[in-house]
């Protein structure tokens, strides 16, 4: 959850919709190669956030090369035939500026925030990414080395890492979201040089990209550059890859233990979602919050604090284009069986269920989402970024300005239908995730 800003406060004590009051307004258009640009101007800060949305992630990958997309992420900071290996960073951090770059089941983005008079260098350095990233042995080599470390820090070595790829690879059975963005290293060990640059050629191209660029610009000189440095690329030469595929209903119960480097065990559940542009995906989200959503949450107050039952209850919604996945993490408390509190959690899920919120906690739940949204349009980042993903995850650049009316219109009785048709007890995944030295001895 995102933390509140004094704005998004003082819209929760008003209770008045702030994002109505503040329309982000843009300008968009889409360039004969298929680029589309939007555009968002504010001239308050001498800033401007320049940001590629590729519509690549984990689930445009072959089963038997995964991680590309990840890999790409870290491959295209390698330079490009105009800008000297290893520069790219230094480039932009030179010129006081700020950069990353992300990748998802879905998407891969990248973004620079820097002064408003360096507008011209970030798209040049955007449109070089696009035209000819370095995809050679040397970058590929480099990267693999940096995709290991990350994967044995965040994953490997880390207690309860393993928690995002294990819970997938069950929750799924045909959909490749059975696979976490990190992928597969020895796919990428085994995949050829060939095989990379078909990536970068299939992908990374105008047709599958939104350039969005927010902050102290002019419209009229901003279109003018975005026209200079990318009308000249070339659309992909091939459709865009995009797996067709429906993951089906679960009508049983998968569980499994996992033995991992911890001390104290946790349980995993899991359910699967509609995808995220689905009417019930809004009721979906102020359920997860009700639940888990900090110190205030249902299950927070009531098995950490009154009975002490467990450490932390948490939950990592993933709110998945073709479908996602609401899983949820608890972490036992010091001599409690992790069955006594999987009957805990399951019995605060069938409270809701059954009986539904009370007023008080709903009008707190509609306070906490308005604070969400007016808090994630505070940064011109965060603006950049919610552009991007309005267009295309949504189908449409508006819906930032419309995401508040849809939370307006769920009510107590859809946050009580979501819990019963989603938090299906029979179609779930649960982990038990235990100590190595709890595991039996093999024969």
């Amino acid at each position: 959850m995102r933390k509140f800003t004094a704005l998004g406060l003082i819209a929760c004590m008003l209770s008045i919709p702030a994002l109505a009051q503040n329309k982000i307004e843009f300008k968009e258009f889409t360039l004969d190669n298929g680029l589309h640009v939007i555009m968002h101007q504010d001239n308050t800060t001498p800033i401007v956030v320049t940001s590629v949305l590729y519509h690549v992630g984990s689930k445009n990958e072959n089963p038997e090369r995964t991680g590309f997309a990840h890999f790409f992420e870290h491959l295209m900071f390698e330079g490009s035939e105009n800008i000297d290996r290893g520069q790219y960073m230094n480039i932009i951090q030179s010129r006081g500026g700020t950069l990353n770059a992300y990748t998802s089941n879905d998407i891969t983005y990248y973004y620079e925030l820097l002064p408003s008079n360096e507008l011209e260098l970030a798209l040049y350095m955007e449109s070089e990414r696009m035209l000819h990233s370095k995809v050679d042995i040397t970058g590929v080599e480099t990267q693999r080395e940096v995709v290991k470390e990350e994967r044995r820090q965040r994953y490997e070595n880390q207690p309860y890492g393993t928690i995002l790829p294990e819970t997938l690879k069950r929750a799924y059975q045909v959909h490749p979201y059975q696979w976490a963005p990190i992928g597969s290293m020895d796919h990428l060990n085994a995949a050829t040089i060939e095989e990379f640059q078909q990536f970068y050629k299939d992908f990374y191209v105008p047709n599958n990209a939104t350039l969005t660029i927010a902050g102290d610009i002019d419209y009229a000189t901003t279109e003018k550059l975005v026209r200079n440095y990318f009308s000249e690329i070339p659309k992909g030469a091939k459709e865009i890859y995009r797996p067709n595929v429906v993951e089906p209903k679960k009508t049983s119960e998968t569980r499994d233990i996992i033995y991992d480097n911890i001390q104290i065990p946790a349980v995993i559940q899991a359910y699967n979602l509609p995808p995220r542009n689905h009417p019930d995906s809004y009721a979906l989200s102020m359920l997860s919050t009700y639940l888990t959503g900090g110190n205030s949450s249902l299950m927070t107050k009531e098995l950490v604090d009154k009975q002490q039952k467990a450490l932390v209850v948490a939950a990592i919604p993933l709110e998945l284009e073709d479908g996602g996945v609401f899983l949820m993490y608890s972490i036992t408390n010091m001599g409690v069986e992790p069955k006594d509190l999987e009957a805990e959690v399951d019995r605060l899920i069938k409270q809701v269920q059954d009986q539904g919120i009370s007023d008080e906690e709903f009008a707190k739940l509609k306070n906490i989402m308005e604070n969400n949204i007016v808090s994630g349009n505070s940064t011109i980042a965060g603006i950049a970024e919610n552009l991007a993903e309005a267009k295309v995850i949504y189908g449409n650049t508006n819906y930032i300005n419309q995401v508040m009316d849809a939370y307006s219109k769920v009510t107590k009785a859809d946050i009580q239908r979501v819990a019963k048709e989603y938090m299906d007890l029979t179609g779930r995944v649960v982990l038990y995730y235990l100590p190595k030295s709890a595991q039996p001895a093999t024969e």
